[in-house]
This record gives structure tokens, C-alpha cells and sequence, in this order.
């Protein structure tokens, strides 16, 4: 193993030079740093990762902890650029010229091993949590050990940095659109798992537009897991309950459920958007190459883990920055699955609705009283309008 003293031998200098050099420090002449740089490279020296963590009290690694939900057979989550993958890149591309490193963990959605958190925290100078999947008891001891920043969680949060996208914003403008532009009536929800701050928001503007929109209804509702198989399942049980009385569209949480859905609909016969529109959330790429193409909200995943990645970072050089939320903007993706032209993909920004993007809301991703009255005033107009 190549070691500090070897290098200080061939460049023909101190020990304490190499150091300056390897640690980017001024205090050395051009001329000398360069000799170092040739010697560092000739000899292939790779610097003691740990014993400069040691000298610096810092290890230069965060953590990613994602979830991973149970699917019962090979599913579209196993190819294509998907959420945690487009995620891990707005990380990457945040930590990369910094030299610092990752280190990621899967945990199951459905039972959360909160020992392996706890472990994770002493080898990492901070945690970003990729959704809001634990509860803010554990996110408040992690918060106390080390920087803590939550990936699409919970915008009511208190106990460390949030970063999301308005997920209540972009849903209640996809609402709107099936109701304004498209004259639907009868709504049906595939909605996400309870514990999925995402889809809480989405379903609590869903709810409100509803409520805006007296002439309209849901006329059925079925929880998903936010995979490919469970909107399938979804979309034949829905022709089984409903085929007689089809609704005039789905909502589904997500877009892998959205296709999910349209696979179903499309074994069953069901022409979308002809007998039923579909509408999803996400923008993932796989949407648009479906037929028809699929609607949906553009939710900018790479920003999230960017923006996340740089609050961590900001808490770790500063522990006593206030937590604080940040809402991303998202998008309106208009293809043919809604009922829009085939032959165009239209992209609207969704304007954002005061007051909601610092709303609390309980564990169960239901907002307070006072917020909910002020959501439905905010929609009103939206409901006069169709």
C-alpha cells in the first residue's frame, strides 16, 4: 500500500507538504504542488479516507435511505429511470465535485427496521430519507444525532428540513383539467399507501376539488402500492364492480399505477381515452411511450434529491439552521390519455395555491380543520369557472 511517506520521498519533500497539497490548502509553492500532483499520480496514492475523517471529525459520506415496497413479480420498477433513480442522480450530481461519498439502504415500506437507521447515523454525516415513510418520532431522535433533511415528506414536518414537490397544487390542476376541459363527472381514485406523504397530498386535493365542484362525485376508491401489478389490480376490479356505469376517469397517485390501469383497460377492451380517461403523476418517462399517452403531473424528482442534497449539506457545515419547508414547482403534462389531441403534448405550469404549501397535517396525511376551509376558498373560483 502506497503511503503518504512514499510519496513525500519521491517529490522530495515533507510529510507535512504532501498533507497541504492533498487537502487543497494554499501554503505551497506552484512548482511544489505540482511535483506532489506527478508524484501522487506515479505511485497511484490513494489518501487515508478515514484518517482524514479522524483529523476533521467529519467522514465526507451521507446516507440514503429509501423504501422499497413489496411487488409479487417482476414489475416495471426493475427497468427505466424511476423516482429513486432520478433522485440518486440530482444526489450525485450535488456531492460529486465535492468528493464526498453515498451510502444507500433499502427498507421495506410495510415494517421499517428503525435499529439499522440508528446504525446508519454513526457512519454518515447526515441522512436524507427519500420519502416521508418515518414517523416524526424517529425522524426527531435521528434529527438529534445527525442532519436529517426528508425527501418528499409531510409538509407539516417539524422536526427536520423538508424538500417536495407542491403535490397538492399539481393534483388539484389535474383535477381540474378532467372537470373544466373535459366535462367529467364521475371520478374514480387509485390512491397510494397511507403511509406516503405524496399521496396524501394528492388525495387531499382531490377531495377538495371535489368539494368545490358539487356537481361532480367519486364514485369509488381503491388503495394501491404504487406499483405497476397493484394498478393493474385496481383496473380489473374496477371493470368487475363497475362495467356497467363505467366512470368518466381514473386519478391514480402515481404513473406506474396510471399504466397499470391502462394495461388492464386495454385487456378488458375498455378504449381510453373514448369509454374513460386516465390521468397520472410523476412524468416518468415510460408514460409518454405508452398508447395513448399518458397525462400527468411532471414532478421534478432529479431537483428533489439536488435541492436535498445541498440543504443537507448546508445543515452539516451549520447544525443550527431552522428546518424549514421547500416546496417544488410542478407542471401540467397534457397527452392523450385525458383526451387531448394525440398529436401534441401540451405543458402547463401549475400556479401554486397560497397557503397550502406550509400546511400541517396529522399522521394521517389529513390537514387541520382551518387549512381544509381555506384549500376549498382557494378552489372556489376554479369550480365558478367549469
Amino acid at each position: 500500500m502506497v503511503t503518504l511517506y512514499d510519496v513525500a520521498r519521491l517529490a522530495g519533500v515533507s510529510t507535512a507538504t504532501v498533507s497541504r497539497v492533498v487537502h487543497g490548502q494554499d501554503r505551497v509553492r506552484e512548482s511544489t504542488r505540482m511535483r506532489v500532483r506527478k508524484a501522487i499520480e506515479e505511485l497511484g496514492y490513494v489518501p487515508d479516507g478515514a484518517g482524514q475523517s479522524l483529523s476533521r471529525r467529519r467522514k465526507d459520506v451521507i446516507g440514503l435511505v429509501c423504501v422499497e415496497r413489496e411487488v409479487d413479480h417482476i414489475d416495471i420498477e426493475n427497468v427505466g429511470l424511476l423516482y429513486y433513480d432520478e433522485v440518486l442522480r440530482g444526489v450525485e450530481a450535488c456531492i460529486r465535485h465535492r468528493n464526498w461519498s453515498l451510502l444507500i439502504t433499502f427498507m421495506q415500506g410495510y415494517r421499517t427496521d428503525f435499529s439499522r437507521l440508528d446504525s446508519l447515523s454513526g457512519k454518515v454525516d447526515g441522512i436524507l430519507i427519500g420519502e416521508g415513510f418515518v414517523a416524526s418520532p424517529i425522524i426527531e431522535r435521528l434529527a438529534a444525532r445527525v442532519p436529517v433533511v426528508v425527501i418528499a415528506g409531510t409538509p407539516g414536518e417539524r422536526a427536520a428540513d423538508v424538500v417536495a414537490a407542491d403535490n397538492f397544487s399539481g393534483s388539484a390542476a389535474i383535477i381540474t383539467h378532467l372537470i373544466a376541459d373535459h366535462g367529467k363527472r364521475r371520478l374514480f381514485h387509485v390512491d397510494g399507501p397511507a403511509n406516503s406523504p405524496d399521496a396524501g397530498q394528492r388525495r387531499l386535493a382531490l377531495e377538495h376539488v371535489l368539494r368545490g365542484h358539487p356537481q361532480c362525485q367519486l364514485v369509488g376508491s381503491t388503495q394501491g402500492i404504487l406499483s405497476v401489478r397493484s394498478g393493474e389490480l385496481a383496473g380489473e376490479n374496477l371493470l368487475a364492480r363497475h362495467r356497467a356505469a363505467l366512470p368518466d376517469a381514473v386519478v391514480c397517485a402515481n404513473d406506474q399505477m396510471a399504466i397499470g390501469v391502462l394495461r388492464a383497460f386495454a385487456a378488458g377492451g375498455v378504449r381510453v381515452p373514448d369509454d374513460i380517461a386516465v390521468v397520472g403523476f410523476d412524468d416518468i418517462a415510460l408514460g409518454s411511450l405508452y398508447d395513448p399517452s399518458l397525462t400527468t403531473v411532471h414532478q421534478p424528482m432529479r431537483m428533489l434529491g439536488e435541492r436535498a442534497c445541498t440543504r443537507l449539506l448546508d445543515r452539516i457545515a451549520e447544525p443550527g439552521l431552522a428546518p424549514a419547508v421547500e416546496l417544488l414547482p410542478t407542471e401540467l403534462v397534457l397527452r392523450a390519455s385525458c383526451g387531448c389531441s394525440p398529436d401534441t403534448v401540451t405543458r402547463q405550469a401549475v400556479k401554486a395555491l397560497k397557503n397550502i404549501r406550509t400546511s400541517r397535517v396529522n399522521s394521517a396525511g389529513r390537514p387541520d380543520s382551518a387549512v381544509a376551509r381555506q384549500a376549498a376558498r382557494q378552489l372556489a373560483p376554479q369550480a365558478a369557472k367549469a
